[in-house]
């Protein structure tokens, strides 16, 4: 993949993450608390995508975008341990809201998820645009 490509791809992987938040957002004001968690999740999963773009790394499936986020940015620090708590946390939510029988997402879990998506969108921004990106 050309350098321009690359870039393009990874603009475009931040921009769906920012679309995400938003969706996010918009659910949760209009009292759709299980769609709202599933926009917040895709948020960080869109903004993973960008980092394993970036970095020449490529996953099929979540669990394996999730598992090269953990080695390759948590373990050797890049980035914090508790992004990747958050991470691991919102997505058995979104498996649960998306998949689970009669399962209620509270407001409180809504209001959490948007926040620490749009903690770890905000991180993953600023570290691609850092030298040891």
């Amino acid at each position: 993949m050309t350098e321009n490509a690359l870039n393009g791809l990874i603009a475009y992987r931040l921009q769906q993450a920012g679309e995400a938040l938003e969706e996010a957002r918009l659910l949760k004001d209009g009292s759709h608390p299980r769609a709202a968690v599933n926009r917040a999740y895709y948020a960080m999963f869109y903004a993973i995508q960008a980092l394993l773009a970036k970095n020449g790394l490529k996953a099929s499936k979540h669990y394996g975008a999730i598992a090269l986020f953990d080695r390759h940015f948590v373990k050797p620090d890049l980035f914090d341990k508790e992004f990747s708590r958050w991470l691991h946390k919102l997505f058995e939510l979104r498996q649960e809201a998306d998949y689970g029988d009669m399962v209620h997402v509270s407001n409180e879990q809504v209001r959490e998820a948007l926040e620490r998506a749009t903690a770890f969108v905000a991180r993953v921004g600023e570290f691609l645009k850092s030298p040891s990106a």
